[in-house]
């Protein structure tokens, strides 16, 4: 994120309401058909062209003469065969498959065995990432493929066959996908967004074969073709229609050129020559010259190509890549300033006038709380001191990302500072006075700075000031991650471990359970993990601790004859956790997905569902942060809680999200497994490192998958004050205790006991 300019005293501006461009869409209200393939209107909705791409294309027998026919709506009528019996629909899983909607652009470099791990490489690195999907053609496959590419070999590397067998590839396994295909050496670079916005400007449902348009040798003909180093585009029709006769232009052109070859076969056999312009817009393009300075070359024509050729060496794609990031930088600080002006210019036409305009220009105004419990606190910080800390301490040392944003704003400050008063003055900085930050979810981080500067003027006098200055760190764009598919419809297996101590709260956890999984018949199973200590193990025979539990269950089982709940018997000393996942994992298969859950825990569908939905398989593990009710002995003291305070499910309780418990977890069998395999080098003749660690600690280090941690309102635990065992690690015990004393009650509720027990100790 990039620091906004700032205003030393604020200047109000008004806000504009910008429009949204509007473009034709349709909606499906209602649809009803049935699938048989000798139906005249599935089939011409595919092949005739209604939804082809994203535009509508008009049945050939129209208007010939109207420019605008790839844009003219046209009816197919539906006749149905009652004689026909209905057959059943088969729906695709996404609806852009259904209704033929297509990938916009599909790239495809040709390379070569020597220079696909250097040219390749930095064509990998610079550009392939902006692109949808990006394939690497060579002829013979080299014998280390780099990391991170899609590499087609076709065995063979002759120029004209690596040519013939990539369009041939091109279309057979891709040409449904794909509205246009841009072909490329790796000799050349490309301006990824400019390619885009080109092709995203074109009509998908014409033949075009567009890009650096040169005479054959000889140049005896007016034909043309694209030139292969400046890249070239090829619609997905042109690709269809050519696809039959490439085995004819194979045997028929005699051609050293690949890009030659290619040209004559579309205009012998589809009567079409490459152009540089089409429908007002022109194939831009630059030839470096050798030795040449990229960050040299300020022609209109170099700041305004789209690719350019021919670039020798890995170093120079880099280079290139780096002019053309800050051309691009440039051009957008400057759409951002114009933008700005527009701004404060129609400002004063809005009903606030300038009074309303908000700092910095063009950004979301502030937040507005509706409550007080809305309101956004500011964080005190110093230079080297925060005054607001993640353990609730009184103030910490800055450390890590907190120092380098502080350094970071504060040369921003005096930066801007001196851009706009010099030469008259220029300021040095001595020290930061105070500051203040706070994040606002519609702004992004905003900064208040109290600084003392040390003012020098032309003349070299110099005087200490202070001064007041407002940062604000902008939002960037929001990146929506990809991620695996997933259902709710998984099934859950909850782990519960019980122990002597926590024996008395499974008849609660046992009713809860019932009422939320087995009455609704959520696709749940329930099993029992009863940790023994050494000397209960040896007297089982004769008193079992857990006869009463046991009972409990029997009569569940009983209630639910469907229904069996199983359980598990553990010896040992100290119940770690990682210790009792290896006895479950072990005796369930590696496509389980465990709920590793407490006897305090209440269980409902709606966490169930949103354990499903986070603990994706090979991709990430779930961590919730449950909300853990407060002492009702300190919260309530003389009063009982209502019924509709206390167990209304539309608003939580008292109590806060305890982030000191990792007990409750969310993870597939395969990806503990996989972590558990890693983990055994390290702990080789060492069992009591198992015991120092939880299950949370061994996916951050040996899994390598995400880790995710949040809050969770659905995954309520009702107030209970845990035995801390010493015998764990010293970060598990200090967590143990923290939230023991966190979760008494709230600051407010510490504070009237309190005083209610010093009024009366002074009676």
């Amino acid at each position: 994120m990039r620091l906004s300019s700032f205003l030393a005293v604020f200047r109000p501006a008004l806000p504009l309401i910008l429009g949204l461009s509007l473009g034709c869409s349709l909606s499906l209200l209602m649809v009803s058909w049935t699938q048989d393939p000798d139906e005249a209107c599935s089939e011409e909705l595919v092949n005739g062209g209604l939804l082809r791409g994203s535009h509508i294309v008009e049945p050939k027998g129209g208007n010939e003469g109207d420019g605008n026919e790839d844009f003219q709506p046209r009816i197919v009528p539906y006749h149905k065969d009652p004689s026909k019996p209905h057959k059943k629909v088969l729906r695709t899983r996404y609806i852009h498959t259904e209704l033929g909607i297509r990938e916009r652009l599909l790239v495809g470099i040709l390379s070569s065995r020597t220079t696909l791990g250097t040219l390749g490489v930095a064509v990998n690195r610079t550009v392939a990432h902006r692109f949808h999907r990006t394939f690497f053609f060579t002829g013979l496959r080299s014998a280390k493929v780099p990391h991170g590419m899609i590499v087609v070999a076709h065995g063979d590397d002759r120029p004209v066959w690596l040519m013939y067998e990539t369009i041939r590839h091109l279309h057979q396994h891709h040409g449904n996908e794909y509205d246009w295909f841009y072909l490329a050496q790796d000799d050349t670079y490309t301006q990824a967004e400019r390619v885009m916005d080109l092709v995203g400007h074109l009509s998908a449902g014409q033949d075009l074969y567009m890009g650096r348009a040169e005479e054959f040798i000889g140049g005896e003909e007016r034909a043309r073709y694209c030139h292969g180093g400046y890249g070239y585009l090829l619609s997905r029709s042109l690709l269809a229609r050519l696809q039959p006769h490439l085995d004819s232009c194979r045997n028929d052109i005699l051609s050293v050129r690949p890009d030659e070859w290619l040209g004559r076969c579309i205009i012998d056999y589809l009567g079409l020559s490459c152009v540089e312009k089409h429908q007002e817009m022109t194939y831009r393009y630059f030839e470096l010259q050798k030795n040449a300075d990229p960050e040299r070359e300020d022609s209109s024509q170099f700041k305004n190509a789209f690719t350019v050729h021919p670039v020798s060496e890995p170093t120079l794609m880099y280079r290139l890549h780096k002019r053309y990031s800050q051309i691009e930088l440039d051009w957008t600080y400057a759409q951002i300033q114009q933008l700005q002006v527009q701004i404060s210019n129609l400002s004063e036409l809005t009903p606030e006038g300038k009074a309303g305009a908000t700092w910095p220009i063009g950004v979301n105004p502030p937040f507005r709380p509706k409550t007080r419990f809305e309101v956004i606190n500011w964080e005190y910080f110093t230079e080297d001191h925060i005054y607001s800390c993640a353990d609730s301490s009184p103030k910490c040392e800055l450390h890590g990302a907190d120092r380098a944003d502080v350094s970071s704003i504060l040369e921003t400050a005096v930066e801007h500072l001196n851009e706009r008063y010099q030469p008259q003055l220029r300021f040095r900085k001595q020290r930061l006075l105070n500051g203040y930050r706070r994040f606002d979810p519609t702004r992004g981080m905003e900064y208040m700075l109290d600084l003392a500067l040390e003012a020098f003027t032309q003349k070299g006098h110099s005087q200490v000031i202070a001064k007041r200055v407002g940062l604000l760190r902008p939002l960037s764009a929001i990146e929506i991650i990809p991620m695996p598919y997933v259902t709710e419809a998984t099934r859950v297996q909850v782990i519960l471990p019980v122990t002597v101590r926590d024996q008395d709260f499974v008849g609660n956890f046992l009713d809860t359970y019932v009422m939320n999984a087995l009455d609704t018949r959520d696709n749940a199973l329930l099993t029992f993990l009863f940790v023994y200590d050494p000397f209960d193990a040896q007297r089982v025979s004769q008193t079992d601790v857990f006869a009463g539990v046991k009972a409990m269950i029997g009569e569940v089982e009983k209630r639910y004859s469907d229904v069996k709940i199983p359980w598990i018997s553990v010896k040992t000393e100290v119940p770690s956790q990682v210790k009792l996942m290896d006895i479950i994992s072990k005796k369930h298969p590696v496509d389980t997905l465990f709920f590793l859950a407490s006897v305090w825990t209440e269980v409902n569908a709606d966490f169930l569902n949103r354990c499903r939905m986070n603990a994706i398989s090979n991709w990430q593990v779930f961590f919730p942060i449950h909300f853990q009710e407060y002492s009702p002995a300190l919260v309530y003291r003389d009063q009982q809680p209502s019924a509709a305070s206390s167990f209304s499910s539309d608003s939580l309780r008292d109590g806060r999200f305890d982030r000191h418990v990792f007990e409750e977890a969310c993870f597939y069998n395969a990806d503990y497994m996989a972590a558990r395999t890693k983990m055994a080098a390290d702990i080789l003749d060492n069992d009591e490192m198992l015991e120092s660690m939880d299950v949370y600690e061994i996916f951050v280090r040996y899994s390598g998958l995400h880790v995710f941690r949040a809050v969770e309102p659905a995954l309520v635990q009702k107030y209970v004050r845990r035995a801390c065992n010493p015998r764990f690690s010293e970060d598990i015990y200090h967590r143990c205790v923290l939230s023991n004393l966190e979760g008494l009650a709230s600051r407010s509720h510490l504070a009237m006991a309190l005083f209610e027990q010093e009024q009366a100790n002074s009676t």
